[in-house]
């Protein structure tokens, strides 16, 4: 049986669709990526935002639009989006054989035996949690979730109800995760939660974010770990002291904070401050001068005035973030924010999202300037193709978000070397060239494909996606 993914959203949807994968696996499933050769079509849905919500309907159409032609026998509706609207989507999506929440991950090999779609348990053992079969292209970048749900309770934010309450997951199954990922081939590995500094404050064991990274970097060696998606509380001096020492820590952190407004960071019950906010970043650069910060701002939040809006643009200009994802305001169903009137009109919105954009394009050209002529490590992804040049990233490029750094030069995907910066070629791509490769590319991976690796003696059972 072949088994097709479609996964919408969020780097930690990504880990999820990965798990599915290997329970399926453990059962005879083969994954295709060709959706018109697939039997069983699972869709992972996102329900962040209004656009995401309709691209994971329209996913969910095509996929019963395969299943109408004859070449698919089900079609199973999975994650974030299914978790808040299930019953309504069943209403109204009738091609749907299953729906199963964000919660319900383990409810998916039982529910397509049910149906017999897929065949009694091929064998008895139990795949670890945290076991995944890689569905994408760079088999060498690979997301490590930590922890599950938040607890801030941004007004704006949708999140808890899809996902619950903050749950961190065990120290020594995170690690293990991270060494099933090295066996897999993985060379940098980006650690992701909703707040990656609430790791451990719920298990009251003593183990917080530094000293999972202390576990992750002595249990594997792989050569580059990156941190996503950090508040401002969090940065500790323990943690920055980790980050200024500990090499294969790569110097990026993504570090939310959405708006440069007091009074609109107090109506999204936002736990920082503009004042937070400044200081926040200059211990970062003082403690790791290199440093790469990203962040994420929402534009015409309601009461937003146009003082609040400069108060953004000002923040922007003075504490020069590296990168910035900025997003119109959209009200999402049992929010707070959803109680509030949407009183900046959607033209305006728009607007200031343009007059951001440019705002954050000009800090962006001046900060990348400071890298060109610089000789810097650099991950490669992809190799050069006849007469063309390699892609690459350096370290404030994460994957898929930050841009590509095109190479002059021969190394493979998975390979770390040295490059010279040329040239910023645009607003997130550079031009260089190889000048040494420091670290070859990986062994072929072991467990890349196929089979899940079987269980591992001594491992505790644990409660990965639950």
């Amino acid at each position: 049986m072949n088994i097709g993914f479609i996964t919408l959203g969020c780097d930690k949807n990504t880990v999820d669709s990965e798990r599915y994968l290997a329970q399926l696996v453990d059962q005879g499933a083969k994954h295709t990526t060709h959706l018109e050769r697939a039997d069983v079509i699972v869709i992972n849905t996102c329900g962040f935002i209004d656009a995401a919500k309709q691209e994971s309907i329209d996913a969910i159409v095509e996929a019963g639009r395969l299943k109408q032609l004859g070449t698919c026998r089900a079609v199973v509706a999975v994650g974030c989006m299914v978790e808040r609207h299930k019953a309504e989507l069943a209403a109204e999506l009738p091609e749907v054989d299953v729906f199963l929440g964000a919660s319900e991950m383990d409810r998916l090999v039982p529910a397509l035996m049910e149906r017999g779609v897929l065949p009694e348990p091929a064998w008895s053992g139990t795949v670890h949690p945290g076991v995944r079969l890689y569905t994408g292209d760079l088999p060498h970048v690979r997301y490590l979730k930590i922890s599950e749900g938040c607890d801030h309770g941004c007004a704006f934010c949708a999140i808890p109800l899809m996902r619950g309450k903050h749950r961190s997951f065990p120290l020594d199954e995170v690690v293990r995760e991270a060494q099933l990922l090295e066996l897999q081939g993985a060379r940098e590995v980006n650690l992701v939660a909703q707040d990656l500094a609430h790791f451990g404050r719920d298990r009251r064991d003593g183990n917080g974010l530094p000293e999972l990274l202390e576990a992750v970097l002595g249990g594997t060696s792989i050569p580059w770990v990156r941190l996503l998606y950090v508040y401002s509380a969090g940065i500790t001096p323990r943690l920055l002291d980790l980050m200024a020492r500990e090499r294969r820590i790569v110097p990026y952190l993504d570090i939310p904070i959405q708006h440069g407004s007091d009074a609109v960071l107090a109506r999204m019950r936002r736990p920082e401050r503009a004042a937070t906010i400044r200081s926040c970043v200059a211990r970062l650069r003082d403690a790791v001068p290199d440093v790469a910060v990203r962040t994420t701002c929402i534009v015409g939040f309601p009461g937003e005035t146009d003082d609040d809006f400069a108060q953004l643009c000002d923040l922007l200009e003075e504490v020069r973030f590296d990168r910035v994802g900025a997003f119109t305001y959209s009200a999402q169903e049992g929010t707070r924010a959803a109680e509030l009137a949407d009183d900046v009109p959607a033209s305006l919105k728009r607007e200031r999202l343009d007059r951001l954009t440019d705002v954050q394009r000009a800090v962006g050209a001046e900060r990348a300037e400071r890298y060109v002529g610089r000789t810097v490590p650099a991950i490669v992804d992809r190799a050069a193709s006849a007469g063309g040049r390699a892609e690459a990233r350096l370290w404030w490029q994460a994957d898929d978000i930050d841009g590509i750094t095109y190479l002059e030069g021969d190394a493979a995907p998975g390979a770390i070397v040295e490059c010279v910066v040329d040239a910023v070629e645009s607003d997130d791509d550079f031009a260089g060239r190889v000048d040494r490769v420091t670290m070859p590319a990986a062994s072929p991976p072991t467990a890349a494909r196929g089979r899940a690796l079987p269980v591992l003696s001594g491992v505790a059972q644990g409660s990965y996606g639950r």
